[in-house]
């Protein structure tokens, strides 16, 4: 039973950043970074710290119980608490502002419950600095669609071409068939003819 109990109080406790651990922030823009946990068996002062490459903590906030709101222990001046633990959801977001190139990297939020026997979780979220925001999968995908689009115009147009083609030359072999029986039929009613006019001629006198 005392293993049941420790393995209960392991995962009672859980920390999360939702369902991607990237961000990507433009320089001098506010970014948030987001953390919510959650207990099975409630809370009693817990301890939550935001911490920066894994040495440098950014913000430090308690939380008494579940009716009360964090309050501040120590922070960054740029990092607003932007959670709330009264509501629905434990949410300890933080807003860090006026992201500069250097912020980039690894955010931990850091979660310790004295009630569940000090049991600790964390949660990481990396963070990408950029000067300007570039959509490049929609672009590489409208080149994509473009291409695609103009070589199925392309065997449209390929085939339409090779179908009247075809029909030209079935139209022409069709004539010269026609003029062949033609001049064939004529051959044969002159030589008829003259066949004829042959056979009319009145025998040689004896």
């Amino acid at each position: 039973l005392p293993g049941l109990q420790a393995l209960a109080i392991a995962f009672a406790l859980e920390v999360s950043v939702g369902k991607t651990n990237t961000v990507m922030a433009l320089n001098n823009s506010n970014v948030l970074l987001p953390c919510i946990f959650t207990t099975c068996i409630g809370f009693q002062d817990l301890i939550f710290t935001w911490h920066f490459n894994s040495t440098e903590m950014i913000y430090h906030g308690k939380i008494k119980s579940k009716a009360s709101e964090p309050f501040l222990v120590a922070r960054n001046p740029r990092v607003e608490f932007v959670g709330s633990t009264t509501g629905k959801d434990n949410n300890i977001s933080i807003l860090l502002k006026n992201v500069e190139f250097s912020d980039a990297g690894k955010y931990t939020c850091h979660v310790k419950n004295p009630k569940e026997k000090n049991a600790e979780h964390n949660a990481t979220i990396f963070l990408t600095v950029v000067q300007k925001m570039v959509e490049a999968d929609n672009t590489v995908t409208l080149i994509i669609v473009g291409v695609v689009g103009g070589l199925i115009g392309l065997l449209i147009l390929f085939m339409l071409i090779k179908r009247v083609v075809l029909f030209i030359i079935k139209k022409t072999q069709d004539g010269k068939k026609e003029c062949l029986v033609s001049s064939s039929g004529n051959d044969n009613t002159e030589n008829g003819l003259a066949g004829s006019k042959a056979e009319q001629k009145a025998p040689p006198k004896a």
